[in-house]
């Protein structure tokens, strides 16, 4: 049991560790530290007794020095130590850099914040009323121009040309003179004629009357037959 909690706690003091930042940033220092002299050598051999591997960056424009050590555990001691202590006549203020993480070594695009898709809405909006169709436009110049036509004449449209045909319209008659569809009126007035029997097969009585008879018939032509549509 003792070993387990041993190490539970090596593996929190671990994750406590490895979320700190390694970095400092020194505050309110003399303006004198940014030139190369002896007091620049002082001021980083107070860091240097807690990493001797830690390193400098002098920022002048901003008045800043970073601070930046091997271990974060060696970054935390020496801002409880040396945090609001005196340097040169002056109080120096210590405080931990903030880490940027960064997921990709690459430039990646912005947010897609209005990228979104267009579409039309469910509804209609507020105030939205149904348009109404416009009524039809009726020309009467062209239906006075077609009652003046009358019926059995041609109207030629447009003249024939050497290389067009002229356009001509005609006018039906309203009378059914068609003579291929009579009435039933026109059959009843009509005679008919009289269609010739068709000659039988069976030999007649041979007699002087109808040898006569069958001569005559014989060089007479055949009567025209007509049918009645």
């Amino acid at each position: 049991m003792q070993q387990e909690n041993g190490a539970d706690e090596e593996a929190t003091v671990d994750v406590q560790f490895t979320e700190l930042p390694n970095a400092l940033i020194a505050c309110k220092v003399p303006e004198d530290l940014y030139e190369e002299g002896a007091l620049r050598v002082s001021f980083e051999s107070l860091f240097r007794s807690f990493d001797p591997e830690v390193q400098f960056q002098y920022f002048k424009s901003f008045r800043r020095v970073r601070i930046s050590f091997s271990d974060a555990l060696a970054a935390a001691e020496a801002r409880l130590r040396l945090h609001k202590s005196d340097f040169n006549g002056k109080e120096m203020r210590l405080y931990f850099a903030q880490s940027v993480h960064i997921g990709s070594p690459r430039l990646e695009p912005p947010k897609p914040e209005k990228q979104f898709l267009i579409s039309p809405p469910a509804s209609p909006p507020v105030g939205w009323e149904q348009s109404h169709d416009a009524t039809p436009v009726i020309n009467y110049d062209l239906l006075c121009a077609i009652s003046k036509l009358g019926p059995g004449e041609k109207y030629e449209l447009h003249t024939a040309t050497p290389t067009t045909p002229s356009v001509v319209v005609h006018v039906c008659d309203d009378g059914h003179d068609d003579s291929s569809a009579p009435d039933d009126s026109d059959h009843d007035d009509r005679p008919r004629p009289l269609l010739a029997p068709k000659s039988s097969k069976r030999a007649a009585p041979t007699s002087p009357t109808s040898d006569r008879q069958s001569h005559v018939n014989s060089d007479a032509k055949p009567p025209e037959k007509t049918m009645e549509i």
